[in-house]
């Protein structure tokens, strides 16, 4: 893939994480959280619907290259981010603070800058 397409598609892949886990700000806090955190409030339906849109981010993440364990790696912080996501309250507090599709970027991300520049 050409470089310039290739830096592309991890910036979109950047943005949808921005998107799902940091997009706005609590006024007068550094806490930010992003669709994910909203869509929980809606127990299970919501945090299903998120980790959807995570499964697409951890398939575009292969599609650039991730190794079998980063990609593991990034199904486990969805499944986790799925499991604590859909208990009530607890759920959305834990949304807005565990951020597993930022988590996911960075280990793309580093995995990436690992590999032989070629």
């Amino acid at each position: 893939m050409p470089k310039p397409e290739f830096a592309q598609r991890l910036a979109e892949l950047e943005r949808l994480a921005d998107l799902l886990d940091t997009r706005w700000r609590i006024p007068g806090t550094s806490i930010r959280f992003g669709l994910d955190g909203v869509a929980s409030i809606l127990p299970v339906v919501g945090d299903t619907a998120t980790a959807c849109v995570s499964a697409y981010l951890i398939w575009q993440s292969a599609r650039l290259g991730a190794s079998r364990m980063v990609l593991l790696g990034m199904a486990a912080n969805v499944a986790l981010d799925w499991a604590v996501g859909s208990i009530p309250l607890l759920g959305t507090l834990f949304d807005v603070g565990f951020k597993a599709n930022r988590k996911n970027v960075r280990l793309l991300r580093r995995h990436l800058e690992r590999q032989p520049k070629g």
